[in-house]
């Protein structure tokens, strides 16, 4: 497919809005039509990204009024979000119904948690405030590109970063049935999981030379992980999920726990692995332990696996700003377009990070 479809990007001016940037500066189908950002409106995109200055020369974030006055009537639109919980369902419900208005054939895919449950009450109660566009929910399917093959609808909305790690670890174990569906899973997550703006979990001297748990067994991301897998699998799953502050800026290790209902090898386990992602290009089964640094920057997840008996133990490292966001909701737009699922996300990453 060689033509060149226009993108915007809700919420430009955020950490997974400026990945998003970056992976669309390389991108062989999708062209950036608009970064839009209310708050950095008419600033340069180099000003925010310093880094991505060279990719957009002369090209300013635009006013979420007047974006789609640069769109032609009845063309093609890849929409992404990288707006707030809470506030991206709304954005989104609105860019609809304009671009309907204006005959455009449109894909969503929702960074943001707004699209990530498909009953309105069960977001309601996890995020404590209103759905934005609740009638919308049912055009949105939820799930990693690696495990949903047909969404049947045409929008997404995208896995949380820790949700993504661990649904890539957790769910070809709970269809394998090896399992009495109880993991305890433990994530490390990187400083920019946290979004652009500073807060006291992200400040240097705390987050410098640090390790802390925060919000044990209860942080919103374990009925994500559970409600997901459960999805996924066909099984019941019940996820204990504890996360904590890593002291470094991007990468997200997971490490998943399960009891075996009978003693497992591990080639056993590594077989259940490498038939579930056999036809994933972003997806490695390793010898031994994956490492964060191996990922950073890319859209890889590398796992790997151990056994005791009947103990289970699966490691799962994605970059979190990449595959757990900016670069799956790439992934899942080729899809949404029938372009080649890679395109746009196999440059080299840097080593060394």
């Amino acid at each position: 497919m060689s033509e060149r479809i226009p993108a915007i990007i809700l919420g430009a001016g955020g950490c997974v809005g400026g990945e998003l940037l970056r992976l669309l500066a390389v991108h062989p189908n999708l062209e950036l039509a608009a970064a839009v950002s209310e708050s950095r409106a008419g600033q340069p995109i180099g000003e925010t990204f310093a880094h991505l200055s060279q990719g957009y020369i002369g090209v300013d974030f635009i006013d979420p009024d007047t974006w789609i006055s640069k769109l032609e009537d009845g063309g093609k639109l890849a929409m992404f979000s990288a707006a707030p919980h809470g506030a991206s369902a709304a954005m989104i419900a609105t860019a609809l119904d304009v671009t309907g208005e204006k005959g455009m054939e449109v894909h969503v895919v929702d960074s943001s948690a707004d699209f990530r449950y498909v009953n309105q009450g069960v977001y309601e109660g996890i995020y404590d405030t209103r759905h934005g566009a609740p009638n919308l929910l049912p055009q949105f399917a939820c799930a990693v590109p690696e495990h949903l093959e047909n969404p049947g609808v045409p929008h997404i909305g995208h896995p949380g970063c820790f949700a993504t790690a661990s649904l890539l670890a957790s769910v070809p174990l709970a269809r394998s049935g090896l399992t009495d569906g109880h993991f305890f899973v433990s994530g490390i997550t990187g400083s920019t999981g946290s979004g652009q703006k500073p807060q006291p979990g992200t400040h240097h001297p705390v987050r410098h030379s640090n390790l802390y748990a925060y919000k044990p067994l209860a942080h919103r991301h374990a009925p994500e992980i559970a409600g997901l897998s459960s999805l996924a699998s066909g099984n019941d799953i019940n996820v204990h999920f504890v996360p904590h502050s890593g002291p470094f800026t991007r990468g997200i290790h997971v490490t998943l726990q399960a009891k075996a209902t009978a003693p497992v090898s591990e080639k056993t386990l590594r077989e259940v692995y490498a038939d579930a992602y056999a036809n994933a290009p972003f997806v490695e089964l390793v010898t031994g332990t994956p490492r964060v640094k191996d990922v950073v920057a890319s859209n890889l997840c590398k796992i790997g696996v151990a056994t005791d008996g009947d103990s289970i133990v699966v490691m799962s490292v994605i970059d979190n700003l990449v595959k757990g966001a900016a670069g799956g909701a790439v992934q899942w737009m080729n899809r949404l377009w029938g372009l080649p699922e890679t395109a746009g996300l196999t440059a080299a990453a840097p080593g060394w990070t």
